[in-house]
């Protein structure tokens, strides 16, 4: 059904694998929409309770936009300037469908992440990575600054970090990263995919409305002062204590065993 990238669902885990190995997994507006429907196809399925993100190859997760694609769309005299033209836009449209995905989503980081690839990495709620791969934003190596993907690394990473990537575009290590917010775990090559394995399963058992909900009120209240923050979370809290999960999850916990969520 997909061109460039590959879907499969096993034990209430979905797998998104971009496949472009050709291109070291590159972006192209192709595979944007792809992964958007992609995203729109778990998000509906409730067999589905959480989204791994990877790449095909060990060479790279993702090289970011298609450069070729983008000298063509400059050839042609296509742009993306003004407001509403941004918002239709395949970057756009992509790095704004995270927040809105209802599920837990973890990179899974077998090569290489650099310029729009790391921001789809760090767009995920979990990363975890190879020990020997690189993250890197590179942009201004081209002329170009790493402008759309500033909005999602600079909410992982304090700013003389953030500036020191952009500045010099160079490759740093997936631990560097983790010390800089970028990466969660970092783990040896041979153990990335068991650990990715049983962090997914050990999410997929929690409750799918929980954990729906409450993704959903750690964006919905970012940014937001203190009280409306508070405000908004203790209704979040009262709501979710009322659902069946939160009571079986309560009796499972009174009964010493483990609760059976069914996402209601």
């Amino acid at each position: 059904m997909y061109e460039t990238i590959v879907y499969a669902v096993s034990e209430r885990v979905a797998r998104i694998t971009l496949n472009r190995p050709e291109t070291r997994n590159a972006l192209s507006d192709r595979m944007t929409d792809e992964l958007l429907d992609a995203f729109e196809r778990a998000k509906a399925d409730d067999g589905v309770r959480v989204i791994v993100l990877t790449g095909a190859g060990d060479r790279a997760f993702c090289a970011g936009a298609d450069l070729g694609g983008l000298g063509r769309a400059q050839a042609d005299g296509r742009s993306v300037a003004d407001a509403g033209a941004i918002r239709e836009s395949a970057p756009y449209r992509l790095f704004t469908a995270f927040p809105k995905l209802g599920k837990p989503i973890i990179a899974r980081l077998a090569g290489h992440a650099v310029a729009g690839g790391l921001g789809l990495a760090a767009s995920c709620d979990l990363v975890i990575a190879a020990d020997d791969v690189k993250l890197a934003t590179p942009e201004v190596d081209v002329g170009l600054w790493p402008m759309m993907i500033m909005a999602v690394i600079n909410r992982n990473v304090a700013p003389k970090h953030a500036f020191k990537l952009y500045y010099t575009g160079a490759r740093i290590t997936a631990a560097e990263g983790r010390d800089i917010g970028l990466v969660t775990e970092v783990v040896p090559r041979a153990d990335l995919d068991a650990r990715v394995d049983e962090l997914a399963r050990t999410i997929a058992a929690k409750s799918p409305l929980g954990l729906r909900r409450g993704r959903d009120a750690f964006f919905a209240t970012e940014g937001l002062p203190l009280d409306d923050q508070v405000a908004h979370l203790l209704g979040e809290l009262v709501a979710l204590a009322a659902t069946d999960d939160a009571k079986e999850g309560i009796t499972a916990f009174l009964e010493n065993r483990t609760p059976d969520f069914q996402g209601r």
